[in-house]
């Protein structure tokens, strides 16, 4: 589905990505695991468009992605989820879903992608009239997976779901994931929490200083005495 080969991405001067290749297939939720500055965020900018490559080729579904514009990218399939969430505070959680569904062509099934987004977040139908920025972290959280999906994407970028949310809400938020991939959409996850990644993910990607240092299903990974003592803890 995903195919990235040999990726660089660079700020000025300075290589972010140093040559990143990774796969995400049909139906799977891959994570990408790393410190601070690893180039992950990096990764999923340069796939939705927003990072233009210095070198490499980034498909999907056999389409060249490399060079595209974000709006492009989002109507051939692909949707992202900032860090931080970037919902639209001064418009309302309608309002702001109807924005995550300003490139599609299809209109009509709008009241489709309404109900699946609904039946995923009940609260946000309960708080269409409601202005984003008076949400709590959890539901602007919520708005943010929202808003991508009503775009009827085929593999979602994840960039940091569960960052700032509480215990509670981040089993929510993984519980959710599940549900998108059972409703056949595919997920490139970074995520801090490498545990609970791990738990969910088919398969994993090990990012140091620009470089894949590791990769693997899982199990592997979670068996990895190097994974283990930089991001599990024990």
């Amino acid at each position: 589905m995903l195919d990235v080969k040999d990726l660089w991405c660079s700020y000025g001067q300075n290589a972010a990505v140093k040559g990143v290749s990774l796969e995400v297939g049909e139906g799977e939720i891959v994570c990408l695991l790393g410190s601070n500055g690893a180039g992950k965020t990096t990764t999923l900018m340069a796939v939705s468009g927003v990072v233009k490559p210095k070198q490499g080729r980034i498909s999907f579904r056999g389409t060249d992605l490399t060079g595209r514009k974000p709006s492009d990218i989002v109507k051939l399939g692909v949707s992202q989820v900032p860090e931080g969430r970037r919902i639209f505070g001064g418009l309302t959680v309608l309002e702001n879903l109807k924005a995550g569904a300003y490139a599609r062509a299809d209109r009509n099934s709008f009241r489709q992608e309404l109900d699946f987004v609904f039946s995923l977040f009940p609260i946000l139908a309960e708080r269409t009239r409601q202005d984003a920025g008076t949400l709590s972290g959890g539901e602007q959280q919520m708005l943010a997976l929202g808003r991508a999906l009503m775009s009827k994407p085929q593999l979602l970028l994840l960039d940091e779901p569960s960052l700032g949310l509480a215990p509670l809400l981040i089993k929510q938020v993984f519980g959710v994931m599940e549900d998108i991939r059972k409703a056949g959409i595919a997920i490139l996850l970074v995520e801090q929490n490498a545990q609970a990644a791990l738990a969910m993910a088919d398969r994993g990607y090990v990012l140091e200083t620009g470089r894949i240092a590791l990769q693997g299903t899982s199990q592997e990974l979670l068996s990895s005495d190097a994974v283990r003592r930089s991001y599990l803890g024990y």
